[in-house]
Parts: C-alpha cells; sequence; structure tokens
C-alpha cells in the first residue's frame, strides 16, 4: 500500500503537445507534456529515414 502525502499526484489523462496540437494522452505527474519528437513525426517510425554514410561503413556492413 502507498503511503499517504508522499506521492506526486497523478493525472490519468495528461495530453502530450506536439507543435501545438494534441497528439495522444498518457498518465504523468504532469497534467501537460511538450514534445519535439514523437512517434507520430519520428523518421524511424514514418520510414523517412535517411542514412548518411559519409565513410563507406553501411555498404560495408550490408556486403
Amino acid at each position: 500500500m502507498a503511503k499517504a502525502d508522499i506521492h506526486p499526484t497523478w493525472y490519468p489523462d495528461a495530453k502530450v503537445y506536439c507543435n501545438g496540437e494534441v497528439v495522444m494522452t498518457v498518465g504523468s505527474t504532469k497534467p501537460e507534456l511538450r514534445v519535439d519528437v514523437w512517434s507520430g513525426n519520428h523518421p524511424f517510425y514514418t520510414g523517412t529515414q535517411k542514412i548518411i554514410d559519409t565513410e563507406g561503413r553501411v555498404d560495408r556492413f550490408l556486403k
């Protein structure tokens, strides 16, 4: 059982904002979270990732 009066307030529907719009809701100890990158605009998840290979390491690895 959790002790009383030592834990922060829990917000089960905290809103996550990215570029001024709500992108999801999560549980948090803060009522609002502001992020620059989330899974909806991260290059890895959107498939727009570009690997910059100036020394040929990726090609050597793929061979």
